[in-house]
């Protein structure tokens, strides 16, 4: 059978349907390339100063985006398998809720266009 077409992570990072955070989960103890799904990072990370202004809450994208990957490993360390879902509780940045609302996340751990090991986080309804 031939290939007629195939699309890698790596092209879905340069399209913006996912955003590499390898960086920051490296430091909170991951150890393959880690990406958010752009609807993931757009409801947990994605902040501005016009957020804080609006919400009253001052956050900022750095420290969300921690939160979402700091939670990742902890709930990935007590997982026995390549996909989990766990939860995190965000400021949302849309309607007037000021409070943290409950956010489901699922990581999967599979194999990247080298078929290296790397992890995507999601919200959990998608695939």
């Amino acid at each position: 059978m031939e290939l007629i077409h195939s699309y890698g992570r790596q092209q879905a990072i340069m399209d913006g349907f996912l955003v590499d955070v390898s960086e920051t989960a490296k430091e909170a103890g991951f150890k393959y390339p880690v990406a958010l799904t752009h609807a993931a990072y757009e409801a947990c990370v994605a902040w501005t100063n016009t957020d804080s202004e609006k919400k009253g809450v001052p956050q900022d994208e750095s420290g969300r985006l921690w939160d979402v990957v700091y939670m990742a490993m902890l709930n990935a360390r007590r997982s026995q398998t390549s996909e989990f879902t766990y939860e995190l509780f965000c400021v949302p940045r849309e309607g007037s809720k000021t409070s943290p609302q409950s956010t489901k996340l699922k990581a999967v751990c599979g194999p990247g266009d080298a078929l290296d090991p790397v992890i995507t986080i999601m919200l959990a309804n998608e695939d």
